[in-house]
């Protein structure tokens, strides 16, 4: 990969639209920018209406066009945006008017690699970015702005930055007098060490949290055969999606959809009736339920009335306890079980409340903080572990203690990409896009 060629890609949408937006970077682009804009002088940052024309002299589109002089750009190198209308034979036009001057398509997230190599943006930025772009609800949007906008990276500077300060201090106590040190100094170290491991552990607790803003709230209906599991999945989602029969054990597979909850992305999941069976195939259906219960974040137990528990089940926080089929009795209600009837939809709305309330619960623990992502997650554990190696270093042996907060910031460094290696590069910057 060259980052002194001139690439370019299509940043819109792709297929028929009013608008599309084509984006061009590479170094000097002021010539190629009046060429596009068949202009003798131009000024950055302004934007230009002009008719383009391929190199025979023939219209290919009316734009708008703007140039961007590094580094007040995006990727910090010169910037084109071509404006012209979304007709993909129109966009193919522009694509080879450019090939002709030299440019090459981008490759994917390359437009961000620049941004990166030239300072614009760290890793944590981009692994924002790359959540924004996928975001689907309003919460996604939000988590991933506060990522992409430097929340995360203010962190991991800091916690960075009292890292190497606390490995340097604990390197001098070795070659200076105790005079030439901080009064205490040795236990200002360890003190400052064991918040830096109880923050990052408390970052690593919100993982789960974290990756359910941005993949979606997994909800999974349980239960015993013909309890009205597929019936309930429907009458929440509104809409005929799982087979509904009197006849038990017609769910043998994971029905799942995904619906938006109070702003949030609820992957809804209906499963096979827990029962003993030597059906071959609805073992299997039955296995699979089990592996959805294990991923849960909320879980959904469904009874019927002749099987509703008189006291609430033992269960954690995040378990539902539904009896479905409440049409079809008068029998007294307990507390803190929702009673619903799938079949004339009264109680659906107080478990969508329900669902709503706990995964708003969820969500508040990932709030504040960094957002942990599969890529950070191992890197911060890396800086937890040898943080609780230092701390569990002996209290004159200083030389260790210094060495494992230095490998704590140099994980941290690998998550902002001030330490790094091409594949965390390559992994980090595969996420996005083209024009990208």
């Amino acid at each position: 990969m060259n980052n002194n060629d001139t690439i370019f890609a299509l940043s819109s949408g792709h297929g028929k639209s009013g608008v599309a937006v084509i984006r061009v970077s590479g170094d000097d682009l002021r010539d190629l920018f009046l060429r596009i804009t068949n202009r003798k002088s131009a000024d950055a940052r302004h934007a230009y209406f002009a008719t383009m024309r391929d190199t025979a002299g023939d219209v290919i589109d009316q734009i708008v066009a703007t140039y961007f002089v590094a580094p007040q750009s995006f990727t910090g190198t010169d910037v084109i945006e071509i404006y012209s209308h979304g007709a993909p034979a129109v966009v193919e036009k522009i694509f080879e008017y450019l090939r002709n001057t030299g440019a090459r398509m981008a490759d994917a997230g390359e437009f961000s690699r620049r941004a990166f190599y030239n300072n614009k943006m760290d890793l944590a930025d981009v692994d924002g970015l790359a959540a924004l772009l996928d975001a689907q609800t309003d919460a996604q949007r939000r988590s991933a702005l506060q990522s992409m906008m430097g929340g995360d990276s203010e962190i991991y500077n800091n916690w960075r930055g009292q890292m190497i300060e606390i490995s340097a201090y604990a390197a001098a106590i070795l070659d200076y007098a105790d005079d030439e040190l901080p009064a205490n100094i040795g236990d200002t170290i360890r003190t400052k060490t064991q918040k830096l491991y109880e923050e990052i552990t408390d970052a690593l607790a919100r993982y789960a949290a974290v990756r359910a803003i941005r993949g979606g709230f997994n909800v999974v209906l349980t239960g015993e055969t013909n309890v009205g599991k597929s019936s309930l999945f429907n009458a929440i989602l509104g809409a005929n999606r799982a087979i509904v029969s009197d006849i038990p054990g017609t769910t043998r597979d994971v029905v799942s959809a995904t619906l938006d909850i109070g702003g949030y992305m609820v992957n809804l999941s209906d499963t096979a009736g827990l029962r003993e069976t030597n059906d071959t195939i609805e073992k299997i259906g039955i296995e699979r339920t089990q592996s959805e219960i294990d991923s849960a974040d909320i879980i959904i137990n469904v009874h019927t009335p002749d099987d509703a528990p008189h006291t609430l089940p033992h269960a954690d926080k995040n378990t539902i306890c539904v009896v479905n089929k409440s049409d079809l009795t008068n029998a007294p209600h307990t507390d803190n079980i929702i009673y619903v009837s799938a079949k004339n939809g009264d109680g659906v709305s107080e478990l969508t409340n329900a669902i709503r309330e706990k995964i708003s619960a969820i969500a508040t623990a990932a709030q504040n903080g960094v957002a942990v992502n599969a890529r950070t997650h191992g890197l911060l554990s890396d800086a937890a572990s040898e943080l609780k190696s230092a701390i569990d270093a002996p209290e004159t042996n200083y030389d260790i203690f210094s060495e494992h907060t230095r490998r704590a910031a140099d994980a941290i460094g690998k998550i902002l990409g001030t330490i790094t290696a091409n594949d965390v590069l390559d992994a980090t910057f595969s996420q996005l896009c083209l024009g990208k």
